[in-house]
Order: structure tokens, then C-alpha cells, then sequence
């Protein structure tokens, strides 16, 4: 990689300020073929040479083995094959893309890096319905007159690894005083990674919740202020609502200070739910008035925090007679 292209990757922790504005910045790179892909620079660490790496038996096929640096262990995933294209083959010459998803360090292997590209959320699109449900992507957008993927990695990870989450939450018996007060609530969910709504769903299943989903935060706005303007069952039920920060067309921080601004909204009780542990700026929650943040994903954490937020809410729905 030039020297111009690791300067641009060493301000990272600068780029936190562009989530606040609805921006993003992507790093592009290329796989097999022609096509362009992309992932949100605020997720990258560094980008390096392919390390010295350990083999793991038994691994998937996509994982080339373990790599030690700084002291830091973390598995490198060939993202060629990963996404069922062939295995990159020039693996000395590879790059290294080291990421925190998830509260975990991880590596993608990608044949070479191109640039980094600054880009509007409202410039990013969800993947084409003709896209079908076997993609591995969470937005496209146009950089250069080229179509760029957004990898959905999240998913890429749990194809891999096979887990949601390292902590189970219990079961909340439905006859319970509290599953009682739980069936009478409502959340709603906003991420544009289909196997994040995935995740967060089967937690609320768990507790016993009823959701709705939105993969954008426009969508989910629209929905509410229809719930709102309607004083819909689900608007006078919603005791929580649960939104990623990264989304095309609008992003988690935006949603929010829409909400607040709503007078409709306002008071709606809003947790912000991200795998950008690493380098969130947590200024922004107190910016936009966020009650929370909650790093992805811990299953046992979120269910926590959505049956406080439910038990805060049982005021509100003896007010309403619900």
C-alpha cells in the first residue's frame, strides 16, 4: 500500500465526526473480477501485509489461520472466498484489512487496496431486490461511474464462526409479572444487515417482545410518524427503539435527531446498537439525546437493556389505560 493511502488510514478516529453528519467514508478494494466493494473506513484499524499466520484444523475454508500482532491475536479470512468466489492466490502480496466487528478484531484478505472514497448515507442504497436473499451486501452506491458493494460482514462473520453471540439471555416466562408487562410493549428495530435484525429478533423472542423492522433509518422514521399520526397500537406500545448507526439513506444519529425534533416523536425512548465499539464517539450520543449505546453483540446485554427500558415504560401504558 502507498504511503498517501496508510496517511489516510491513520486519521481514523478523525473520521468518527462524518457519522454524526449522516457521511461515511469507504475503503474500496476489488476481488475476483471487475467489480468494486467497499467497507466503512470508521471499522478499519489498519491496513497491513499478510502476516504470519497459524493454522487452525478444522477451520472453514475461508479461514487462513491466526495472525499475532502487537500483540493482538485475530483470525484473517480470505474474502474472496468468503463471498464463494475462488481463493485469492497471491496471498504474499495481499493486503490485510483489520477491522473490529462485533468487540473483536478480525482480518479480511483482499487482493489490494484501491482508495477511500467520502460518500453521503443518502447516496447509499439497499441491495437490489434482483439481488435475492444469498447476497453479502448491506447498501450499493455509484463511485466513479462504478458501482460499489457495501459488504454486509456481519453476515460474511456468522457464515463463518456460527454464532450470534458469545451470552444466551434466560427466558422470561410469559405468566410472569414481568413477561405479562412484556406482552403489552412493543420495540422497533432499524439495521440494514439483514443477519443483525436476524440477531437482534431472536434476542427479543426470547424476551418475548413483539418488533417491527426497518433496514434504513428513513424507513423506520416514515414508520413511525405513520404509527404516530395514526396513534397506531404500535406507536402507543413502543417502549423502545433499537437502531443501528450505520444505514444507507439515513443513519442512526440522524434518525435520532429527527426524532427529537418531532414533537410527534420526541419522547421516544432510543438505544443506539453498533459493532463500532472500537472507535465510537460517545460525544455524539449527548449530541442527538441517544438514552444509550450498546456495542454489538452481546444477546444477554440487549435483552437487559430492553426489559429495563419495558419496566421504565409501565408508567406509560397505565397513563394510556393499556
Amino acid at each position: 500500500m502507498s504511503a498517501d493511502k496508510a496517511n489516510l488510514l491513520s486519521g481514523v478516529d478523525a473520521r468518527t465526526k462524518l457519522v454524526g453528519h449522516n457521511r461515511l467514508e469507504l475503503l474500496l478494494f476489488r476481488l475476483q473480477g471487475p467489480q468494486r466493494y467497499g467497507i466503512n473506513v470508521f471499522k478499519v484499524r489498519e491496513v497491513v501485509s499478510c502476516p504470519t499466520l497459524t493454522k487452525l484444523p478444522d477451520a472453514h475454508e475461508a479461514v487462513l489461520g491466526i495472525a499475532n500482532m502487537r500483540g493482538n491475536t485475530f483470525m484473517v479470512i480470505d474474502l474472496q472466498k468468503a463471498i464463494k468466489y475462488s481463493a485469492t492466490e497471491d496471498i504474499e502480496n495481499a493486503k490485510v484489512i483489520v477491522a473490529e466487528y462485533n468487540r473483536k478484531l478480525q482480518g479480511f484478505l483482499v487482493p489490494n487496496i484501491e482508495f477511500i472514497a467520502n460518500q453521503n448515507w443518502e447516496d447509499i442504497q439497499p441491495p437490489p431486490k434482483i439481488a435475492g436473499s444469498g447476497h453479502y451486501l448491506t447498501g450499493v452506491t455509484r463511485i466513479d461511474d462504478d458501482i460499489v458493494e457495501i459488504l454486509d460482514v456481519e453476515k460474511i462473520l456468522y457464515e463463518i464462526t456460527g454464532k450470534w453471540t458469545e451470552n444466551e439471555p434466560q427466558e422470561i416466562s410469559p405468566e410472569s409479572e414481568l413477561g405479562e408487562l412484556i406482552k403489552r410493549c412493543h420495540v422497533l428495530v432499524v439495521d440494514d444487515s439483514s443477519m443483525a435484525r436476524k440477531q437482534i429478533k431472536r434476542t427479543l423472542d426470547k424476551v418475548g417482545v413483539s418488533c417491527t423492522c426497518c433496514n434504513d433509518g428513513k424507513a423506520a422514521l416514515d414508520k413511525l410518524i405513520e404509527w404516530a399520526e395514526a396513534d397506531s397500537d404500535e406507536y402507543l406500545r413502543l417502549a423502545l427503539i433499537i437502531s443501528d448507526v450505520e444505514m444507507p439513506v439515513m443513519d442512526g444519529y440522524t434518525l435520532t435527531h429527527e426524532i427529537r425534533n418531532n414533537p410527534m416523536l420526541s419522547d421516544l425512548p432510543i438505544v443506539l446498537h453498533t459493532s463500532l465499539s472500537g472507535v465510537f464517539d460517545s460525544s455524539l450520543l449527548d449530541k442527538v439525546a441517544a438514552d444509550g449505546f450498546l456495542s454489538k453483540f452481546d444477546s444477554e446485554e440487549l435483552a437487559n437493556i430492553v426489559t429495563q427500558k419495558i419496566r421504565d415504560f409501565e408508567s406509560r401504558l397505565v397513563e394510556r389505560g393499556l
